[in-house]
């Protein structure tokens, strides 16, 4: 569902490798964990595939397009959390939600029911018609994270989405990742917070200095490192050789 093939980013007019011949595949029903240290390419990577920055080399499909032959047909097929959520500051949450809805064309009545559900399970009900600009940083987040749910996105992707959440929206926020993966879409998040990756993600990647250094299912990164330690001390390791 998603498939990057050797993506390159750099700056500096090329004095600067952010992102350096990187392939991954996300199939359907998984949830995919990107992980890295601070500066190692993550959200450069994540905003090639989301249309954001334009990759210098490799191509990049969201089930099954290329989002830089058809973008509008890509980003139709997916969804973006950033990792710091910048929003409309002088709309409603409401009217932000609306705004969403019309941007892909969502049904009054399918954007009725899930704007219902995702507010009830973000506890933003009662905050929906106040101004964005009152919202603290969690209120932004939990009001962007319903947007992007709206139309039902194929391909779910999450920079840092647990920032800034509290425990029952974080814990709701990774049921619901669970829930699209198990009706065959897929998940791909990065974070920092590596306990969370170990228990909910499927399959890892670990990207340093703009390379990815490992990826597989735990019991296969184990088996890189020779190791039956948790994904913490393996991340250690791999990044610290």
């Amino acid at each position: 569902m998603l498939k990057l093939e050797n993506v390159s980013k750099s700056y500096d007019n090329g004095k600067t490798n952010a992102v350096d011949g990187i392939s991954l595949e996300v199939n359907a029903g998984e949830i995919f964990g990107f992980l890295g240290p601070n500066g190692a390419g993550k959200t450069t990577t994540i905003k090639m595939i989301v249309g954001l920055l334009k990759a210098d080399s490799g191509s990049i499909r969201i089930n099954g397009i290329n989002n830089s032959v058809d973008p509008i047909k890509a980003k139709m097929q997916m969804s973006y959390v950033p990792d710091n959520p910048e929003v409309f500051e002088k709309l409603k949450g409401i009217e932000y939600l609306n705004f969403m809805a019309d941007v892909y064309s969502v049904s009054k009545e399918d954007r009725t029911q899930a704007m219902e559900r995702y507010l009830d399970l973000f506890d933003m009900k009662k905050a929906v018609n106040d101004p964005i600009s009152s919202y603290s940083h969690g209120m932004r987040q939990k009001i962007v994270l319903t947007g992007a749910l709206l139309h039902d996105p194929q391909v779910f992707i999450l920079d840092e989405p647990l920032v800034g959440l509290d425990p029952k929206s974080a814990f709701n926020l990774k049921e619901v990742m669970r829930e699209r993966c198990d009706q065959g879409k897929c998940v791909f998040f990065s974070t920092h917070v590596l306990e969370v990756a170990e228990k909910i993600c499927d399959r890892v990647a670990i990207i340093d200095n703009g390379k990815i250094i490992a990826q597989g299912t735990m019991e296969e990164l184990k088996g890189d490192v020779n190791s039956h330690e948790s994904l913490e001390n393996i991340f250690l390791e791999l990044t610290e050789r």
